[in-house]
């Protein structure tokens, strides 16, 4: 078998550095030089050759962290790697997995080419917004799941009168999961969009009168439908509402909408490493899981075990 070397791109440092260590490797060293323009060129500073490589990125912000990423992968194949696996705990772009309109691009697929042209073997991830985007690409994907990181902590909480929810009704699935493992119910938030992130109306179909409820997510950007979702439970007379969501994007007014919103906290993972602290924000590692799926990977042996 051939050597395992873990490496991190600029974004995931933190989640890279935690993932080499649970593994039991030192993570690899690596550098990014920047030009004055902002041009990239990153470099191993270690014989990688023969080795099995797993590059840690997240791609958010999606511009300079993709090109990075990619620029890494092709960096270990000329640097004669066995295999690059791309290991992107937060894909980019993935809510662009469709043409919803005319003369859109489909996003999701042209960076699932883009990565794969740059030469990676294998990619490892985590909650993708639509899972057929698994289907884009023509390699070996592991897509592992948060649930198996949340699960314990929502036991942990022992709520009396637990139920699920999702947010949209695109989110259905995924509430629904959450809810058979539990065996309670689960309702569901019907949203109506004029544009991207701003809501045009939402009704709440199902019963929450004094529940503890759980809104589900992949993702909260800027944590508008989150919050929208959070204070029409609660005039349906929930008895409390939080949220659990894999990817915490935050971005623009998201950290003040948690702040000013009636939940009781907001539950995510390191897969994007917040930009400031809440207190109405729980962030739980994801590195375990991703340092499981590695020994997997390397040792040939199914990761059947990290799904709930």
């Amino acid at each position: 078998m051939s050597e395992v070397k873990i490496f991190s791109g600029t974004n995931s440092q933190s989640l890279a550095l935690k993932v080499a260590k649970n593994y039991g490797k030192k993570l690899g060293d690596l550098t990014l030089s920047k030009f004055s323009d902002g041009e990239l060129s990153p470099s191993f500073d270690e014989s990688i050759r023969g080795c099995t490589v797993f590059l840690v990125q997240s791609t958010t912000p999606p511009s300079d962290n993709l090109l990075e990423l990619c620029l890494m992968i092709d960096a270990a194949k000329r640097a004669s790697a066995y295999k690059v696996c791309a290991v992107i705990p937060y894909f980019g772009y993935a809510r662009q997995d469709r043409k919803d309109r005319p003369r859109v691009s489909i996003a999701a697929k042209a960076i699932a080419n883009m990565i794969t042209s740059a030469g990676a073997d294998r990619i490892m991830t985590c909650d993708l917004h639509a899972g057929q985007i698994q289907g884009f690409f023509d390699i070996p994907l592991d897509h592992l799941n948060g649930s198996a990181i949340f699960v314990p902590y929502l036991n942990s909480l022992r709520l009396p009168d637990m139920i699920f929810a999702s947010p949209d009704v695109g989110g259905v699935a995924r509430a629904r999961a959450y809810a058979k493992h539990f065996e309670v119910e689960m309702v569901v938030c019907d949203k109506h969009r004029k544009r991207a992130n701003e809501i045009a109306s939402m009704q709440v179909i199902g019963d929450v009168e004094g529940k503890d409820v759980i809104l589900v997510d992949d993702l909260v950007d800027t944590a508008g439908t989150l919050c929208k979702a959070a204070e029409m439970v609660m005039e349906k007379g929930a008895n409390s509402v939080r949220a659990i969501a894999t990817h915490g994007v935050l971005s623009g007014k998201a950290y003040e909408n948690i702040e000013n919103s009636v939940l009781e906290e907001l539950v995510i993972t390191d897969t994007i490493f917040p930009k400031q602290q809440s207190s109405k924000i729980r962030v739980l590692t994801v590195a375990d899981l991703f340092a499981k799926a590695i020994h997997a990977v390397t040792g040939n042996t199914s990761i059947s075990s990290l799904f709930i």
